[in-house]
């Protein structure tokens, strides 16, 4: 089966410097799979059999992301792993997404996010709720099963009002955002996830610009998630397309939203529990994995909760 797959230069990127003096990477690539590549300014489109496409798109793919100083050798070791081949100089530097759960509350979450399109995470901070997610987004993005990943937070303010914070509405959000920018960054170094970002394969955006976009053949993942309202819960879940993948994470012990706000995460859990294809994950104080005062430090605001009081 014949297939059509394309790729796009990132802005500021220079053609000689991914493909080489007078072509010579893509010319290494063109001998080395059956498929037609036409180019057109930044855009690359790829044609044939959809096997030798996908190979090839994959090594396009990681050359053009390639933290590495791109060589001969470079793009004979992308070409040997997109056969299945082992790297016969191992120079690449690829996506790391390599992680292993470190307590049985978060091996069930890996497990949940492997096995449905959507899943929840609900529980306390430090559990890695948003690390494991990214890490999920990101072995997807690098194993070609996703095209883009996107990764949104409501703004809301823990209690601070910034809202005359100086600056563009860049300088605005980014407080919100640098949570989803540090989880990225340990697995991305700064370089490659600038290309990364500035290509819009990965994007980072507040929820509200999620309203009226389709987003097919993404990783999706909302943080924070008990700050959305019940609106904004249901406008996010139903930006999924095809070959799309959601994660939510939350912790609904830590609500920002108004008093007598609902939050979306809180009643969610009571419309779509049942539903096939969607799992919810529930993690504790035991699946706690930063500095140990962390854990001691829940166990001791859950003592004062009052008994039979529930988050709003």
């Amino acid at each position: 089966m014949n297939i059509t797959r394309k790729l796009t230069l990132p802005n500021g990127s220079a053609f000689i410097d991914i493909f080489g003096p007078y072509d010579r990477y893509l010319k290494a690539i063109r001998n080395e799979f059956n498929v037609r590549i036409i180019i057109r300014n930044k855009d690359i489109k790829l044609m044939g059999e959809r096997k030798e496409v996908e190979k090839t798109y994959t090594v396009l793919n990681n050359l053009i992301n390639c933290t590495s100083q791109r060589s001969d050798e470079v793009v004979r070791d992308l070409i040997c792993e997109a056969n299945g081949e082992p790297a016969k100089t191992g120079v690449v530097s690829h996506l790391h997404s390599e992680v292993k759960p470190l307590s049985d509350g978060q091996a069930k979450y890996m497990q949940a996010m492997h096995q449905h399109d959507i899943a929840f995470a609900i529980g306390p901070a430090g559990t890695g709720k948003t690390y494991l997610a990214v890490a999920e987004a990101i072995s997807a993005l690098k194993n070609n099963k996703v095209r883009k990943i996107v990764l949104c937070r409501p703004a809301v303010e823990a209690g601070e009002r910034l809202g005359f914070l100086p600056g563009d509405y860049q300088a605005k959000v980014n407080p919100y955002l640098r949570p989803l920018y540090d989880a990225l960054e340990c697995f991305v170094d700064f370089q490659q996830l600038k290309r990364l970002m500035d290509s819009e394969i990965i994007e980072v955006i507040p929820l509200a610009y999620m309203r009226g976009r389709n987003l097919n053949d993404a990783f999706i993942i909302l943080d924070e998630a008990q700050n959305t309202t019940a609106d904004q819960m249901k406008m996010f879940l139903t930006r999924m397309g095809n070959g799309s993948r959601i994660i939510v994470t939350g912790d609904i012990t830590q609500i920002d939203l108004p008093i007598g706000k609902t939050s979306g995460l809180v009643e969610i859990q009571g419309i779509l529990g049942n539903v096939k294809g969607i799992a919810f994950s529930y993690l504790t104080r035991a699946d706690i994995i930063r500095h140990p005062l962390v854990q001691a430090i829940v166990d001791a605001y859950e003592a004062r909760r009052p008994a039979g009081r529930k988050s709003r």
